[in-house]
C-alpha cells in the first residue's frame, strides 16, 4: 500500500538550473567570452571555464537575484580571473579610456562600411580596454541596463552610466557617427 503523505515539490537542482541557464544564456556567454578573449583556442578554454564555474555555482544558488544576473556575475568573475591569470603570464596591451580616446583608429582607412569589418573593429576596441571598462561595455552590448550591470560588477548604476556614456562617445568618434541620445 502506498503512503498518502504529501511529497513536497522538487526544488530545481544544480543540473536543472545549469540546463536552464545554458538554454537561455548560452549564446550570450559565447559573445561574452569573445569580448574577453581574442584567441579562438583560449576563447574555447574560457567558455569551458565559464560553464564549469556556472555549473558549480548552482550548488549554492539561493535565487536572491535573477538567473540572468547570476549567470552574468559568474561569467564576469570567471572571465576576470582568466584575464588576471593571463595578465600575470604576459605583458598587457590594455589601455585606459583617456588613451583610447586620444589615439587614432588604425583601421580608419580600411573599408569601414562592411558589417564584418565594423564588428571586428568594435571587438578589437573592446578587447583593448581595461577589464572593468571592458566588462561594462560587453554587458551593455548584451542589452543589460545600468542597474543590472551595477548588480553584476559591484559599481553604482551612475558609475556604470558614466562609463557607458564615455565609451559610446569614443566609439562615435572612432566610427565617425553622431551619438544618439
Amino acid at each position: 500500500m502506498g503512503s498518502t503523505e504529501c511529497i513536497p515539490a522538487r526544488k530545481p537542482g544544480q543540473d536543472d538550473l545549469y540546463r536552464e541557464a545554458v538554454t537561455a544564456y548560452g549564446a550570450a556567454l559565447e559573445r561574452f567570452a569573445r569580448g574577453y578573449e581574442a584567441d579562438p583556442d583560449r576563447r574555447r578554454d574560457l567558455v569551458q571555464e565559464i560553464h564549469l564555474a556556472l555549473w558549480r555555482s548552482f550548488e549554492g544558488f539561493e535565487a536572491r537575484c535573477s538567473l540572468r544576473t547570476w549567470v552574468y556575475r559568474v561569467a564576469h568573475n570567471t572571465a576576470a580571473s582568466h584575464v588576471l591569470k593571463d595578465k600575470r603570464a604576459r605583458l598587457s596591451q590594455w589601455v585606459d579610456l583617456e588613451y583610447a580616446a586620444a589615439t587614432p583608429d588604425p583601421a580608419h582607412e580600411a573599408n569601414a562600411h562592411a558589417d564584418a569589418d565594423l564588428l571586428a573593429r568594435l571587438i578589437a576596441f573592446v578587447q583593448t580596454l581595461k577589464p572593468p571598462d571592458r566588462q561594462v561595455m560587453l554587458l551593455y552590448l548584451d542589452a543589460l541596463d545600468a542597474k543590472e550591470i551595477g548588480e553584476i560588477t559591484g559599481l553604482s548604476a551612475g558609475a556604470v552610466a558614466t562609463r557607458i556614456h564615455r565609451i559610446k562617445a569614443i566609439l562615435a568618434r572612432r566610427f565617425n557617427v553622431t551619438e544618439q541620445p
